[in-house]
């Protein structure tokens, strides 16, 4: 991964401006900024732990820790599967598409076919997806408050919370 990692704090409030933006949005931080980075982490509504994520033009946000196992995806590569943009989870290599959060994995039809013939398929939505907003430079976040549930929510509990501690937010370094 050749970008840099930026931790940010938990304030959801943007700068001071003359035209705010409705309350559902999320301040995240300057679009310059994350695009330098690549990526950041945020701590959103005090409540939810994000990634957002800048690759090929476009801003990503889903939820941080993996639907599977609470990797941190923050520290996972882009790579393409089958067409698709995927974060792949540094822990155990999960594949999770970018725009829809789909798990995705090499299915094999006919096992006793020699030489195995893969392809990839969708295990379905498992990790949360939510959407990203620029106005006036500035990137902003609505979370995905769908009722239903998907794997990853369960990584956004007090209790795991504190088993990642070194996840968590740090403060930015000085300049």
């Amino acid at each position: 991964m050749s970008s840099e990692e930026d931790t940010t704090s938990s304030s959801s409030s943007p700068p001071p401006s003359s035209s705010s933006p409705p309350p559902a949005l999320h301040y995240i931080g300057r679009k310059e900024d994350i695009v330098k980075a690549g990526r950041v982490t945020k701590l959103v509504n005090g409540c939810r732990d994000i990634l957002v994520l800048y690759h090929q033009g476009q801003l990503h946000a889903m939820d941080m820790h993996c639907y599977h196992s609470g990797g941190a995806l923050q520290n996972g590569d882009i790579e393409e599967f089958n067409g698709l943009l995927c974060i792949v989870c540094p822990w155990h290599k999960y594949k999770i598409t970018l725009a829809e959060g789909e798990g995705l994995y090499q299915a094999v039809d006919d096992p006793t076919a020699r030489p195995l013939r893969t392809h990839w398929r969708s295990k379905g939505v498992k990790q949360r997806i939510h959407k990203v907003t620029e106005v006036n430079g500035d990137v902003f976040v609505t979370l995905n408050e769908s009722s239903k549930a998907i794997e990853s929510d369960v990584y956004q509990t007090e209790k795991y919370r504190s088993l990642f501690p070194k996840a968590r937010h740090k403060p930015e370094p000085r300049k």
